[in-house]
């Protein structure tokens, strides 16, 4: 049975995403404000009878990481915490890097990561999974929208060099000649720029600088990097922290996932890709260039290399793909029966059509198939 909608999203979101043949991931948000509980996170859907399997599951379970996947964890920690009794999973948002080194800490069953584990961070890994290594399964993805606060501006082109000057702070002014190139037509102010990055190592940070070194190498020089390598700007703590910001004060611009700029009302950047239109941040334009997706990891691990410098009609280039990290083998096994069971119904048909239901996507079927298999296989 599928699980009952409660939140109503614009057209703009996708509804139940399935693209046969190629990997579509799309993203954390739609351009409408979801329902969300007295805590800020998105009301969960009762689970229907066999939707979620608690065999093996036991006691608690903590994980953390990435912020950019906050709202699908906290939804899908709520509806399987009401089919099992008893059974706890404590998910902390902070970042990609923090939960990795929770993770290669064997403080947590599971970490988010909004980027695969890079060799050294495998490596560590076996020293926690006995016998195994941290490996990474896709569960969700989309774009990283550039959300701004300009007075009197409600619709804003930048191409990646742009983007790439203002936050390296070399443009300085909203009506800096090269915006105003973007944007004809369009009265800028003098508004000093109020560029927002994240404080802490950030896998969202990471991805916007993937996108930035491959669409715009020369105004770029930093390789990308879960610290924020640039000089200048303002930092935050977390998605939610930047988007606060850019929220609270004029001029201001950063990056987060869609689903924040959605969930406060943040006007977000077109992106000028070289194609016949700039692109929207959108779940249908992610998916477009998150469709070139290919897959990299080896064995269990399913990491994922994405095409940031595309320029496809309508594929909105800046987006990233969130994984589980997770032991392969040698779990402990006090917390294996309940990462196994939790993870099995994230990726089930229920645990993913819950996620359209809030502003994300499904992962592909072809794609899809793969986690489940590695899920059921963990020890």
């Amino acid at each position: 049975m599928k699980l009952q909608r409660k939140n109503r999203l614009r057209a703009s979101a996708l509804g139940a995403l399935v693209v046969s043949g190629a990997l579509v991931l799309t993203a954390c948000g739609s351009d409408d404000n979801t329902k969300t509980g007295a805590d800020g996170s998105p009301k969960a859907s009762a689970p229907a009878p066999g939707d979620v399997k608690c065999d093996g599951a036991k006691g608690k379970l903590l994980a953390s990481g990435s912020s950019a996947q906050k709202n699908a964890v906290d939804l899908w920690v709520k509806n399987y915490m009401a089919a099992c009794s008893g059974v706890e999973v404590n998910y902390k948002s902070s970042s990609s890097g923090e939960g990795i080194v929770a993770f290669n800490q064997g403080t947590v069953g599971f970490a988010g990561s909004d980027s695969a584990l890079k060799p050294e961070q495998v490596e560590d890994s076996k020293k926690i999974c006995t016998g195994g290594q941290g490996i990474n399964l896709p569960m969700v993805g989309g774009p990283i929208a550039l959300g701004f606060n300009v007075a009197g501006v409600d619709k804003l082109n930048l191409d990646a060099a742009t983007i790439a000057n203002i936050f390296n702070d070399k443009i300085k002014k909203w009506d800096d000649e090269a915006i105003k190139k973007l944007n004809p037509g369009v009265t800028l102010p003098s508004t000093a720029i109020q560029a927002f990055h994240r404080s802490e190592d950030s896998g969202t940070t990471e991805n916007l600088g993937k996108y930035l070194k491959a669409a715009a190498p020369d105004a770029w020089s930093y390789e990308a990097s879960k610290k924020w390598p640039a000089p200048g700007g303002q930092a935050a703590s977390g998605s939610a922290g930047v988007a606060s910001q850019v929220k609270a004060v004029d001029g201001a611009i950063g990056y987060f996932e869609l689903s924040y700029a959605a969930s406060q009302s943040i006007k977000t950047v077109d992106v000028n890709t070289g194609a016949a239109a700039p692109v929207k941040a959108t779940p249908e334009n992610a998916s477009k260039a998150i469709s070139a997706a290919k897959v990299t990891g080896t064995g269990s691990d399913l990491a994922l290399k994405l095409d940031y410098a595309t320029k496809a009609e309508g594929a909105y280039p800046i987006v990233l793909v969130t994984y589980e990290v997770v032991c392969d083998k040698g779990n402990k096994p006090e917390t294996l029966g309940t990462v196994k069971s939790f993870l099995e119904y994230t990726a089930s048909d229920a645990g993913q059509k819950a996620l359209t239901e809030n502003g994300y996507a499904p992962i592909p079927a072809e794609i899809n198939t793969k986690v489940r298999e590695v899920i059921k296989s963990l020890a």
